[in-house]
């Protein structure tokens, strides 16, 4: 009796065991195939991610054939049109003398995100640029008359070398102030750069500008103030960024204005990343989007001209300006215009531009 009880003991552990061994099969397959879907769909994203050039621009605009040799994505007109979804409209309002490197910077700072994006470049029609080619601007930019009755999700107001001047007594000043007050309500968010952030904090919140007592020039070290904040998420503690100016927006005055938000500072450079009304205006103080060369090129101008320039500081190795500058802030720069891209214009802009406001006419 004994022995058929064990027998009958083994044989229902042995059938129980089986059953186990059955289940945790099929649920091993179950995985195996759940992660075969999930890698198939990765690489179906993957190759469509491929095939998706973030940056649309006429197709013989110079900047593009040097971003593509640096494989950054960049999509013309043609082959746009095949594409069924909406790009961001992002405008530029490029006031940099030398029109042409500046655009090359901007649109490799751009690239670093899927999004597919439609650059449209404004020129002022009150100032005449001596320094980019008259038929370079009537073929690749716009006029604010072209532009003003169109939205845009995001646009970029670049710097200028023209701080040392009151911004009344800057030529294109009731220009750029009626362009400025048209971004209120046609654009999501705007990103001013350097003497643009220094002229949107004045007319947008009347933060004065204060002179230097010498050139600002070179690469400084900045602290993030909050990590939290979208716009510097994935950020180190602590990173560089390239500064080239005579002036700064007033600290005490930004600091005392409660609609503004300070995201990063420096004790060398000053105060560099604001915010006004949640990133419907954002300032950068410096010029994050410079090339490795560009405080190289502006170092030995100045120097040709007998300004006698002080060297940029933390720019060239052992500040010997006969050696290649160290790049060193680059990929923080990236990480802040994508951070803008994604936080504070494609995820707040409406899919219908004609939703943010009702298109008319602004004289």
């Amino acid at each position: 009796m004994k022995n058929k009880l064990d027998s009958l003991f083994f044989a229902r552990l042995f059938v129980s065991e089986q059953k186990q061994i059955a289940s945790m099969t099929r649920h091993k397959k179950a995985c195996l195939r759940e992660f075969e879907i999930l890698v198939a769909s990765s690489q179906q994203v993957a190759q469509r991610m491929e095939n998706i050039m973030p940056i649309k621009t006429q197709s013989d605009l110079p900047a593009k054939e040097i971003l593509e040799k640096e494989n950054i994505f960049v999509m013309d007109e043609s082959r746009a049109l095949s594409q069924d979804f909406r790009e961001l409209q992002i405008a530029i309002l490029n006031l940099m003398p030398l029109k042409q490197d500046t655009e090359l910077q901007l649109l490799r700072a751009l690239s670093n995100t899927p999004l597919q994006i439609d650059v449209t470049f404004i020129q002022t029609e009150s100032h005449i640029s001596k320094n980019t080619s008259h038929s370079h601007i009537k073929k690749f930019y716009e006029t604010f008359t072209d532009i003003k009755d169109k939205n845009f999700d995001g646009l970029i107001i670049t710097g200028a070398p023209v701080e040392k001047l009151d911004f009344e007594e800057v030529n294109y000043w009731d220009e750029l102030t009626k362009i400025m007050e048209w971004s209120k309500e046609h654009v999501t968010s705007t990103l001013h750069i350097c003497w643009g952030a220094q002229a949107g904090l004045y007319y947008h919140y009347g933060i004065k500008k204060v002179l230097l007592d010498k050139k600002l020039s070179g690469v400084y070290r900045h602290h993030v103030l909050n990590r939290k904040e979208p716009l510097v998420r994935g950020f180190d503690d602590y990173f560089m960024a390239p500064h080239s100016r005579y002036t700064e927006a007033c600290r005490e005055d930004i600091l005392n204005n409660k609609q503004l938000k300070v995201f990063a500072d420096s004790q060398e450079a000053g105060i560099y990343i604001v915010i006004g009304q949640e990133g419907k205006h954002i300032f950068v103080m410096g010029h994050p989007e410079y090339d490795r060369m560009t405080l190289d090129q502006e170092y030995k101008r100045d120097y040709d001209k007998g300004l006698e320039p002080e060297l940029p500081v933390n720019y060239y190795p052992d500040d010997d300006c006969n050696r290649k500058p160290v790049l060193s802030w680059r990929s923080h720069a990236n990480n802040l215009y994508t951070n803008w891209l994604n936080y504070y214009v494609y995820q707040t802009t409406p899919y219908d531009l004609n939703e943010k406001a009702e298109k008319r006419s602004f004289n």
